[in-house]
């Protein structure tokens, strides 16, 4: 799950934890900087492994609510002999997970990180250590400022206007809890003061496992899917869209086909192709789908989209009828026609399948282009996480 899906799910959860996989050593699950969210009532958002971490972190919820201090928790799997766990996880790794009670601070850093995304910005999170681990603050960044050190952001506002700084050093910052498993001694637990024994000779475990004291996170805004048609067709991939990590947006100029009800969970926009065009500001990010089945209205938004950069343009049909949509057009910018990956497939449900597996592959082939341009950190996870640590 993205972490633009975490911060929104955050903003209606009161009472919830975030876990962060700070190191990751070794074969894992999911990489370093993967995060999920725990609540309360014992609701799960995201994974940081196939299932074997989730419950032993969701019983470390209601410690972490009540005391509202982080607490870094070991998982060494490394050993061959890891049946204290009650199976073989085979995973073969080591994940040191940081839970945060999501309140005060860390609130509103994620409310902020939500209305970044929102508007389509990339965001840099930092956590900084003192020398002990025992405290940390935030900093949060437009991830275009943060690769060359300007200024930092607080909300955001609208495009030109002034910024100015965010910078979370309050008297109120968490200090550590820390609460030790190891897959070899999986009942060992540390003492109700939360101190372990390294931490009452001088050592955190944090030190001990070489976290780094400065973590940054670029987390990227979950790329936009707009789908031009409100067709039967189009809810299918619409749903998978979204279960790709796609923010989902359905347009059509006939509203008794573009609703909620068709369309849960779905930005609509209602119009026709010249109406929508300034609602939806298209960006460089943004994968488009024509599937209206109307030449004419296709016809006019492809003209339409002429001068206007995107990420990823699919259209419904046959080669035969794209040439003709195309005709005295000038060439069209990342094309894909007929839409969706060649698989052979029938019926609205396997196309639906074919396209989303197509926008999958693009969108992966797009982060891997940005990685090799990328000359600070390291990136990880398959949810927009690029950490370094220094």
């Amino acid at each position: 799950m993205e972490m633009h899906d975490l911060c929104a799910i955050a903003a209606r959860e009161p009472r919830c934890v975030l876990a962060t996989a700070v190191k990751v050593e070794g074969h894992a699950y999911r990489k370093q900087g993967v995060s999920m969210l725990l609540t309360e009532e014992g609701a799960m958002y995201g994974s940081i492994s196939p299932g074997c971490l989730e419950s032993d972190l969701q019983a470390r919820v209601d410690r972490v609510l009540h005391t509202q201090q982080f607490e870094f928790v070991e998982y060494d799997m490394r050993p061959e002999d890891d049946l204290s766990w009650g199976e073989t996880i085979g995973c073969g790794g080591l994940i040191i997970v940081l839970l945060e009670s999501v309140c005060g601070e860390l609130r509103s850093i994620m409310s902020h990180m939500h209305a970044y995304f929102q508007c389509g910005s990339a965001v840099v999170l930092t956590r900084s250590f003192n020398d002990q681990h025992t405290r940390f603050h935030y900093v949060i960044q437009l991830a275009e400022d943060a690769e060359s050190q300007t200024s930092l952001y607080p909300t955001p506002v609208a495009k030109g206007a002034p910024l100015g700084p965010i910078n979370t050093i309050t008297e109120d910052t968490p200090r550590l809890s820390l609460v030790v498993i190891h897959s070899s001694q999986a009942g060992a637990v540390a003492s109700n003061s939360g101190e372990s024994d390294l931490q009452r000779h001088g050592l955190t475990e944090a030190e001990r496992w070489d976290v780094p004291l400065q973590i940054s996170a670029r987390y990227e805004p979950k790329p936009r899917l707009i789908i031009i048609g409100a067709g039967n067709d189009v809810i299918p991939v619409a749903r998978l869209g979204k279960s790709a990590g796609f923010r989902v947006v359905v347009a059509d100029w006939r509203e008794t086909l573009c609703t909620a009800e068709r369309f849960p969970g779905v930005e609509l926009v209602r119009g026709f192709p010249r109406e929508i065009m300034p609602v939806l500001d298209i960006q460089s990010g943004d994968y488009i789908v024509l599937m209206s089945h109307q030449f004419p209205r296709e016809r006019e938004l492809l003209e339409l989209l002429e001068d206007r950069d995107y990420a990823y343009l699919g259209i419904m049909g046959s080669r035969t009828r794209t040439a003709r949509l195309l005709n005295d057009l000038p060439p069209l910018k990342h094309l894909h026609s007929p839409v969706g990956l060649t698989i052979g497939a029938d019926g609205p449900e396997e196309i639906a399948i074919s396209i989303a597996a197509e926008l999958i592959a693009c969108k992966r082939a797009a982060v891997a282009a940005e990685r090799r341009n990328v000359q600070r950190g390291i990136a990880h996870a398959t949810d927009g996480y690029r950490a370094s640590g220094r």
